[in-house]
């Protein structure tokens, strides 16, 4: 299907240039037309002049002058004419170029994003069923038992996370959603959210440093979601082994949320695109990790509507660094 698209796109880009070539050489043709008209208009009138009143009278002189003058101010009038038509048809040409890649651009978009969503949600169900018939049908031991369980609880929380996402971004889009802004701990509501994220993935090495009783007003749920993103985001770029860092302190009137990995990074190109719907690096057929490409622009989203900062920056000496910048 993406490569449908792009083919598409690519025959819509052909004729779109043919076209504006094609008129651009017409109005082209048309303004030589009336010029080389206006012109031989003027050799007759001049000719017809010549005939009728002698060179030498200054009636003459005064007839020629009418004369030129009227080719002057047709061609002027063709000229500006012209040149203001080819101006709008530049400026609708544009208008029209940007909204139809951005058109197809969107629609690739969401193509990626329904094969996405669909392995998403039917993944993690996979997986619990799995799990469950496992140990229905056979007599386990009590760790493999408890291993399993576990496994179909973690892909479960998974299933709530994505549809969470999905739920709350249509809200906010619609205005749907009433948000609740109200005094917060926010401390306490960061270290809740990782000893979550800690539950989920105790394999992974987790570093933090939060500042205690930082409050400020915001809405805890969807305060809860942009940290959960933020962990999940960097959990699927970051290695198992290498470390992330969650930082959380407070200077004046502002508190700075910090998020760290250790993973390949993110390219200059593009740290402008992640926090757009539905955008994902690479190809949907060949990438490994998961995602649907709303995390990070949901949490752009929340960010904003509690005026914050939300930036992308290099970590030294590789992976990437999430930066939330909230005022209290």
């Amino acid at each position: 299907m993406p490569g449908e698209s792009k083919r598409k796109l690519q025959l819509a880009t052909i004729v779109y240039w043919v076209m504006l070539v094609y008129i651009v050489a017409a109005l082209a043709w048309w303004a030589f037309s009336l010029i080389s008209f206006t012109e031989d208009v003027y050799q007759l009138k001049k000719e017809k002049l010549a005939i009728s009143v002698a060179p030498t009278s200054p009636q003459f002189a005064q007839q020629l002058f009418i004369i030129e003058d009227e080719r002057r101010r047709s061609i002027a009038k063709y000229l500006g004419e012209g040149g203001f038509f080819l101006l709008l048809i530049f400026i609708g040409a544009v208008f029209i170029y940007r909204s139809v890649r951005r058109q197809f651009y969107l629609q690739m978009q969401q193509q990626n994003f329904v094969m996405a969503i669909t392995h998403e949600l039917k993944t993690p169900i996979a997986i619990a069923r799995l799990n469950l018939e496992t140990i229905q049908r056979h007599q386990l031991d009590e760790t493999a038992r408890t291993k399993l369980l576990q496994t179909t609880l973690h892909e479960t929380m998974r299933l709530d996370t994505l549809i969470n996402n999905i739920l709350i971004l249509s809200q906010l889009e619609t205005h749907s959603y009433k948000t609740q802004k109200e005094e917060i701990n926010f401390s306490d509501l960061t270290a809740d959210v990782l000893q979550q994220f800690i539950t989920r993935y105790p394999e992974r090495n987790i570093v933090s440093e939060i500042t205690p009783e930082i409050e400020m007003k915001g809405d805890a749920l969807l305060l809860k979601l942009l940290i959960s993103n933020l962990l999940e985001n960097a959990n699927k770029y970051s290695p198992t082994e290498k470390e992330i860092v969650l930082r959380l302190t407070s200077a004046g009137r502002s508190a700075t949320l910090e998020v760290t990995d250790e993973g390949g990074g993110i390219a200059d190109e593009e740290k402008k695109n992640v926090f757009k719907k539905f955008y994902r690096i690479g190809s949907e057929q060949t990438r490994k990790t998961q995602g649907t490409g709303l995390g990070l622009y949901l949490s752009k989203k929340i960010a904003e509507d509690h005026r914050a900062i939300i930036l992308l920056k290099d970590n030294q000496p590789g992976g990437s660094k999430f930066i939330v910048q909230f005022p209290t």
